[in-house]
């Protein structure tokens, strides 16, 4: 991580020499909800899940914001955080620098910044590893993809939601799993249609990478009655696993979208909200 700045790689190195805090006893934080974890010159929040005993192991969704947002706006949005506390899932939102993200090429300081924020919060708290989730909204979802492309070989699943990256970039590493979620009336980062207008076309560059076979349609789907999402599905794959959800509204978090992921991510069953 030669390129984390001298005071995020300090707080790691003080992290590692004192061990978990969270193997000391039932663990509560000083930094909550909207109040911010500082790490080096930079911050992010966490929300932890209603009714969490302090000990059990976490599941762990790292979100992204959109531009112009900040951590505070995701501990406390109810399509996000609402489905993660409900979910026992711990959710932890990293602040952008000047409030948005640099994602545009593989040179970039925030995926070892995002990287600094996971494994600050694996200390802090009991972490399940076998369940870490990355999501991201509109440039927060680019900045998602770009993670994982570059640091994503420990991470479950992407969540997505209506942006990618190029797809022909050439990523160095991949989530387990890719889930994505776009509109296509989507003004603000326009859909993402193939050369010959394919709709499947926003996840491209994982199916291409996972070496998948033909997608299979699963038909339509809703969590509120006034918006339907249609799933394709590609599970013949030599690794992984691609979902792509498209709808006919704009840029937007469907409601419900990360409510479902996690659902059928964690075995439950499905619930709204």
């Amino acid at each position: 991580m030669g390129s984390v700045p001298r005071m995020i790689r300090l707080a790691l190195l003080l992290i590692v020499l004192a061990g978990p805090l969270w193997a000391m006893g039932p663990w509560k934080s000083d930094c909550v909800d909207l109040t911010p974890c500082d790490i080096g010159d930079r911050s992010y929040h966490v929300r932890e899940p209603d009714g969490w005993d302090g000990e059990s192991p976490l599941p762990v969704l790292l979100h992204f914001h959109g531009w112009q947002r900040q951590g505070t706006l995701i501990v406390r949005h109810q399509r996000i955080s609402g489905a993660t506390r409900r979910r026992g899932v711990l959710l932890v939102a990293p602040n952008g620098e000047n409030r948005t993200w640099d994602f545009w090429d593989k040179d970039t300081d925030d995926v070892d910044f995002a990287r600094a924020v996971l494994e600050e919060v694996k200390a802090r708290y009991p972490v399940d590893e076998s369940r870490v989730y990355v999501s991201g909204y509109s440039w927060g979802s680019n900045m998602a993809w770009r993670f994982v492309c570059e640091d994503g070989a420990d991470i479950t699943a992407l969540l997505a939601i209506s942006g990618t990256l190029r797809q022909n970039e050439d990523c160095a590493t991949a989530p387990a799993e890719v889930r994505q979620v776009y509109g296509l009336n989507d003004q603000v980062l326009d859909f993402p249609y193939g050369p010959s207008g394919e709709t499947t076309y926003p996840v491209k560059l994982w199916r291409d990478k996972f070496e998948c076979g033909v997608g299979q349609a699963t038909g339509p789907w809703q969590q509120v009655s006034f918006l339907t999402l249609e799933r394709t599905v590609w599970e013949d794959c030599a690794r992984g696993r691609v979902s792509l959800d498209i709808h006919p509204g704009g840029h937007f978090i469907p409601h419900g979208w990360i409510a479902r992921q996690l659902d059928e991510l964690l075995g439950r069953k499905l619930s709204y909200p």
